[in-house]
């Protein structure tokens, strides 16, 4: 079941991290919708994060879709949420 919760997208990263910080960019830039939870902040989200993705690398990004993507370049981030109708 699809529930208002799984019907965003997170990322999870941190204020040090470079692509970190260019992936917020590109999603605040387009004025897209979405939740940011800051690793420094919440420690305990790191394993979360590291759950999705099967790696610590950030950012890690989950889409409403249930795919995710971890240290997405713009374009990778772009044609993701084109195909999920968010651009």
């Amino acid at each position: 079941m699809t529930t208002p919760e799984t019907q965003k997208i997170t990322m999870y990263g941190a204020e040090w991290c470079g692509d970190c910080r260019r992936s917020k960019a590109f999603l605040d830039g387009h004025e897209v919708e979405y939740e940011y939870v800051d690793l420094e902040a919440h420690p305990e989200a790191a394993e979360v994060a590291q759950s999705i993705a099967g790696r610590k690398n950030i950012p890690v990004i989950s889409f409403p879709d249930g795919t995710f993507a971890v240290e997405p370049s713009d374009a990778d981030l772009r044609s993701k949420l084109e195909e999920l109708g968010a651009l």
